[in-house]
This record gives structure tokens, C-alpha cells and sequence, in this order.
């Protein structure tokens, strides 16, 4: 689903390597977790998967389309929350997910079914109507979240999707996540709570300096002492 080969990317003309040399293959079915400090490089890969940055060398293939390459067919297979949920204020919920449904040709009678399934499961039919501005944090993650989804892409990419999110939001956002991973699809997500990555997670990356220092299952994590949390493990890698 999604390969990510000798992925490099700098900043400063070069002086500041933020990804340097990523290599990770996310397999159908997969939920993965991207774990790393803040500044490690997890948003600057995350832009890259989705193209909104290009690398400096290295590639990424999203079910087989290089986003390099096949640019749109690649970003059609994807759903991507950024992890700060910036979008047009002055539209209403509702004529926002018409956009984003409209950029993916979705059709009439699916948009509709879609978009309502989503408004009823994080509580926003009777705000839909309402402009964005007026929306909480919590209100524009949930809108950004049923934009992102509305085409029912096979990937989703998802930066700290939690944030913001009350706990009955978070705890149905994971359900999606495992429903969607048990139809065959992946998600790729990173996030901050690490007692998340360690519950959800199907296998976890962890990013440092840019430069991925661990990846593989729990189990696999923790070979070196089975009584390490993740929490543990991470601080171990990271500092």
C-alpha cells in the first residue's frame, strides 16, 4: 500500500537533513503508527507521502502509482489530515465537504450517504449548516476528518488526528481506523499518545533526528526487555 524507499529531505540548502534515508514498506491491512519527538520529521515525510513536499531523492509509491510520478492517481487513493485542521472559514460545513467531495468526483447520491453517515457519528448534522468559523478546534478536526474521507480512499494519512478530538470522537475515529485496516486498506498515522500507538498499532515506526531508529511490532520492540512500554522504548530511542 504504501513504500517509502531512501526518502531524504533537507532544509537551509541542504544543512539541515530532516529525513534522511527512510526506508518503510505499510502492507495491506495495516494500521502504522509514526512515532517521533517534535521535529524528528514525521510531518515533513507525511507531506512528502501526499505530495505537498517534494524530496530531495528517494521515492514513494502509494498502491503502486509513484506520487512522484502518477502524482494524481497517487493522490487519489489517499485521505490526509494535516495535523492542524486549517481550512475555508468562511464556508459552511457543509458546502467544505461538497468542495473536497467535488475535488474527488464523488457522486451525488454517494457524497450524500457519506457525508451524513459521518456528520451523524461525530455529532456535527446540526452544525453542518454553520460557517466554519464559528467551529470549535474539535468541530473543524471533525470536518477536516469527513472531508479527508468522504472518497473513501484506500490509504489514509493521518498527522496527530486525535488532537482536539473528545473521547468518544477519538475512541470512533479508532474504530474506523481498525475497520478500515480489516477490509484490506492501510493507515498511516502519527501521533503523540503513545499509549494509542501501543494498543492500535499493527507495527510502529519511530523516527529520530530523521532518521527511523526502530520499526516492527510491539513484541518486536520490545525484544530487548519484555517488561518495556512503549513509552520507555521511545524515551530510550530518542534521547
Amino acid at each position: 500500500m504504501i513504500r517509502i524507499n531512501n526518502l531524504s529531505k533537507s532544509y537551509n540548502k541542504g544543512t539541515v537533513k530532516a529525513v534522511d534515508n527512510l526506508n518503510i514498506h505499510v502492507k495491506p491491512g495495516e494500521i502504522f503508527g509514526f512515532l517521533g519527538p517534535n521535529g524528528a520529521g514525521k510531518t515533513t515525510t507525511i507531506k512528502m507521502i501526499v505530495g505537498l513536499l517534494n524530496p530531495d531523492s528517494g521515492s514513494i509509491v502509494i498502491n503502486q502509482y509513484d506520487n512522484q510520478v502518477q502524482t494524481l492517481e497517487a493522490k487519489k487513493r489517499i485521505g490526509y489530515v494535516p495535523d492542524n485542521p486549517d481550512v475555508y472559514d468562511r464556508l459552511t460545513g457543509m458546502e467544505y465537504l461538497n468542495f473536497m467531495a467535488d475535488v474527488y468526483q464523488v457522486s451525488s447520491s454517494t457524497r450524500k450517504e457519506r457525508i451524513q453517515y459521518f456528520l451523524d457519528m461525530f455529532g456535527l448534522t446540526d452544525a453542518a449548516g454553520d460557517l466554519i468559523k464559528s467551529y470549535s478546534h474539535g468541530m473543524k478536526q471533525k470536518i477536516v476528518l469527513t472531508g479527508a474521507l468522504v472518497h473513501n480512499p484506500t490509504v489514509w494519512i493521518l498527522d496527530e488526528p486525535m488532537v482536539g478530538l473528545d473521547p468518544k470522537s477519538a475512541h470512533q475515529l479508532k474504530e474506523l481506523m481498525r475497520r478500515h485496516c480489516d477490509q484490506g486498506n492501510t493507515v498511516f498515522f502519527s501521533t503523540h499518545i503513545l499509549e494509542v500507538a501501543e494498543k492500535l498499532c499493527d507495527r510502529i515506526g519511530i523516527i529520530n533526528k530523521g532518521k527511523l531508529v526502530a520499526l516492527g511490532t510491539m513484541e518486536e520492540l520490545k525484544q530487548r526487555d519484555q517488561d518495556n512500554s512503549l513509552e520507555n522504548i521511545f524515551l530510550e530511542l530518542t534521547e
